[in-house]
């Protein structure tokens, strides 16, 4: 039987489709539709050319019925008959020019109906002649943006990357899969960057040990999530899902899995300044064993821990594993005796100081996410709902907040066990100030400010609108300090150093937020930021009773920042942190 058209290969048909139907000025929901139906196809776990066939791709988030019928028509045809009849009425340069950095159709179609440009030269030749900076909404900085493009060409492409949460999902099930046939002496585990728990992963490493092998190497491809297999032996197999995320499952004896999980977690960089510190004792290390020169013996380690042991070295966990110093500090006759850090776990957090309700853009009441948050066991939950400029949800106006902190109040009188705070998510604009009055702010529990919006002023502006916000005397937090969202925006410019300087001066925390899409401070910079005087705080930022559990990717960051419980104010108590900020430090 053929082999089932790749999701890849109908993602990126249904965002062609989405393309093509906003360069012909379809509404926006329609163009949104086709791209949230390329999103889901692409990260779907099961080949969605078969659900199609069997008529069940309507089980994915944003496919219906029309959908799948074009689904269909294309693992069929090789061909979707609407974005065929959409090509011909546009010139082929100007489909080209949409797929340019920074373009896209809306962008390319304005191009077209003001300075008739078809094609990539036409393109380059106006911005040439300085013609596209007149063109109504662009500018010079547009202009100059579209010369780089062209200069530098389209990205390549490159394996995709896929955010912590899902990888993990996606290794446990393929873990699972496995389990149900492998042989019974069979021990799998996640490991590679999803084990050390990194901001997005673009591989799948999966370490197991059995006698059997090639048994264990053959179940690889029956497994529903895989599309092909392109190797498969006594060592292991390599295979690529349906998401087109690529698997790496190595097999060993069951004497070596201490070897082979330590060897499969990585970093590549721990790794190579692991063998290099060990040459140096005359050991060879790999994942089958520790070689000792002095005596030929290869010695087996059936826990991970007894790798290290045989390198002089204590156990690093995993979420360290950089090259970044771990091995210096895990020295055990180091006798300095700095050692590695006692990490923060998610049971040393008290409270979370950023959640949204129905009175912005969250989808529960203040009393829904309250009892969600004592279930899971804190002490205080701030309710920070967005401020009025902020664009998105609901217009928080300031009487709007005023009835909200008396909302706030009352719930906090009904619901026994928690302890609730009226907060709020304040936009800081592009002057560094913010978007209420400092009357209302005072009456506030919990202040966080951050950026929404202006991304993309230039580093000094952007750091002195920060440090103007961190000096305001009612600001406690600064969320997301960076604005990036992995995988999909970068950072705004700013001068790191400096914003951690005067967050330290002022005694304003910066945050680490949990949202796995941001997860912002990242695990550099908040180490940077905690060298620097500056204190942390982890939160969910929840829009709804699931989300809080999005603690858990915040703490993974706060990890690998090698950030210990005294380094994270909410590990505290409300009692001694109102007192600890900078307006409890005030008042005193």
């Amino acid at each position: 039987m053929a082999a089932e058209l790749p999701n890849s290969t109908i993602a990126d048909a249904l965002e062609e489709l989405g393309d093509l139907y906003e360069l012909d000025g379809a509404i926006v929901h329609r163009v949104l539709a086709y791209r949230t139906a390329a999103r889901s196809v692409r990260e779907s776990p099961v080949s969605v050319a078969a659900l199609a066939r069997a008529g069940k791709a309507t089980q994915i988030a944003g496919i219906g019925a029309t959908l799948q019928e074009k689904i269909l028509a294309l693992a069929e045809t090789g061909v979707i008959p609407a974005a065929e009849k959409l090509r011909a009425k546009f010139p082929p340069g100007l489909i080209a020019i949409t797929r340019l950095p920074g373009l896209g159709p809306k962008r390319a179609r304005l191009l077209h109906s003001e300075l008739g440009i078809e094609d990539i030269e036409q393109l380059r030749a106006a911005a040439l002649a300085q013609k596209l900076r007149d063109v109504r909404g662009l500018g010079p900085k547009f202009e100059a943006n579209v010369l780089l493009a062209l200069q530098d060409g389209a990205p390549a492409s490159s394996a995709p990357r896929v955010l912590l949460p899902k990888a993990i999902e996606l290794g446990q099930a393929l873990i699972v899969g496995l389990r149900e046939s492998a042989p019974r002496d069979a021990q799998l585990e996640l490991a590679g960057s999803a084990r050390r728990l990194a901001d997005s992963v673009k591989d799948i490493d999966i370490i197991a040990t059995t006698a059997e092998p090639e048994a264990l190497s053959g179940l690889v491809a029956d497994l529903e999530q895989i599309e092909s297999v392109s190797s498969s032996g006594p060592a292991g197999a390599r295979a690529r899902t349906h998401s087109g995320i690529s698997v790496d499952l190595r097999i060993a004896l069951p004497a070596q899995h201490g070897n082979l999980l330590q060897h499969f977690t990585g970093s590549g960089r721990h790794n190579a300044a692991l063998r290099e510190g060990a040459v140096r004792r005359g050991l060879h290390v790999s994942e089958y064993g520790v070689l000792n020169d002095a005596d030929g013996i290869s010695r087996t380690c059936a826990e991970e821990r007894e790798v290290y042991e045989l390198l002089g070295l204590a156990w690093i966990e995993p979420e360290l594993r950089e090259d970044r110093g771990e091995l210096e500090a895990a020295v055990l006759s180091d006798p300095s005796g700095a050692g590695l850090p006692e990490l923060i776990s998610q049971q040393d957090i008290r409270g979370d100081l950023h959640s949204h309700t129905i009175a912005s853009d969250g989808r529960n009441t203040i009393g829904e996410m309250a009892k969600a948050a004592r279930e899971l066991g804190y002490e205080y939950l701030a309710i920070t709902d967005h401020s009025a400029s902020h664009g998105f949800g609901n217009d928080v106006s300031p009487e709007e907040l005023r009835r909200q902190i008396e909302r706030v109040k009352e719930a906090n009188s009904a619901i026994e066990g928690i302890e609730l705070l009226a907060g709020s998510e304040v936009n800081i604009l592009p002057d560094g100030s913010l978007d209420y009055e400092d009357e209302l702010l005072a009456q506030l529990d919990w202040v966080v400010a951050s950026v929404h919006t202006s991304f993309g002023m230039a580093e000094q502006a952007m750091t002195e609108r920060m440090i103007t916000a961190i000096e305001h005397p009612l600001v406690d937090a600064i969320g997301h300090p960076t604005g990036r969202m992995i995988v999909r925006r970068e950072p705004y410019a700013v001068d790191l150093e400096a914003v951690f300087a005067a967050a330290a001066r002022t005694g304003t925390l910066l945050e680490i937020n949990a949202n796995p899409d941001r997860r912002d401070l990242s695990d550099v910079n908040a180490r940077a930021a905690v060298r620097a005087g500056v204190r942390i705080v982890i939160d969910s930022d929840a829009h709804r009773i699931a989300t809080l559990a999005n603690m858990r990717w915040g703490i993974a960051t706060a990890r690998r920042a090698w950030l210990r419980k005294e380094d994270v104010a909410n590990t505290l108590p409300w009692a001694k942190l109102r007192k600890q900020r900078k307006r409890g430090r005030g008042k005193r």
